[in-house]
């Protein structure tokens, strides 16, 4: 039976990427680098800080490369008061209030990152636990932190399901043995499924999750929603 939610946060709570994109563009432009949304996906989004840098700046030492991230979180922070949650969030955060599910997010999200969209969004209490990166032995897409939200729930994996909006999450969720739901907020929705997501929504009003929740002999049959 399904006991718990797990959800990533950017790009799948809501769709922070573009703010991201910006952040690093702008950011990056500085250190004579300029990407374009392309480069932005395949080489950057759902990473660490710290190893999006040293992939794409090998150049820059470790302090060097923490002084760009703060500086690209700095601009981050500036942008995050336009955040809107993704669409139909609150119907299943309902659903799954209604249900007794257990919530958690699970992110590679910086702390100060984490907190601050949490509360622009209004969801600061929203959750059982919140996991980072820098609190498992590995951040995405190592199936630590999926590992951990899974301890800290005290459930197994079969009786979860995970949002996640990269590959990169998609690979640490599915890597976990949880069943996943690809958000094709930033994604091509066939990119979400070759990295393991059995199915790709654009966000959370979409049909097939709903038939897909109502119809699982893993979910308690007399909620409706």
């Amino acid at each position: 039976m399904l006991s718990a939610i797990l959800f990533d946060l950017d790009g799948t709570l809501v769709n922070t990427e573009p703010l991201h994109y910006k952040a690093w563009h702008e950011t990056l432009i500085s250190y004579g680098l300029e990407i374009d949304e392309e480069f932005y996906k395949t080489r950057m989004n759902g990473g660490l800080n710290s190893q999006v840098i040293a992939s794409i700046l090998p150049s820059l030492s470790s302090k060097e490369g923490q002084k760009l991230a703060e500086k690209k979180e700095t601009r981050f922070h500036e942008f995050a008061l336009e955040l809107k949650p993704l669409d139909g969030l609150a119907k299943i955060l309902r659903w799954s209030q209604k249900c007794g599910l257990k919530r958690a997010v699970v992110t590679n999200a910086p702390r100060q990152n984490a907190i601050l969209t949490l509360k622009v969004l209004g969801l600061t209490n929203a959750f059982d636990t919140v996991i980072l990166a820098e609190e498992a032995v590995a951040g995405k897409p190592d199936p630590a932190p999926y590992r951990l939200a899974l301890h800290r729930l005290n459930i197994s994996p079969e009786s979860a399901i995970a949002f996640e909006d990269s590959p990169t999450g998609i690979c640490s969720s599915v890597g976990a043995g949880i069943y996943t739901i690809g958000i094709a907020s930033s994604q091509n929705p066939d990119c979400l499924c070759k990295a393991g997501a059995k199915i790709a929504i654009p966000d959370f009003n979409a049909e097939p999750l709903w038939e897909l929740l109502n119809s699982s002999s893993r979910v308690t049959s007399d909620i409706w929603i």
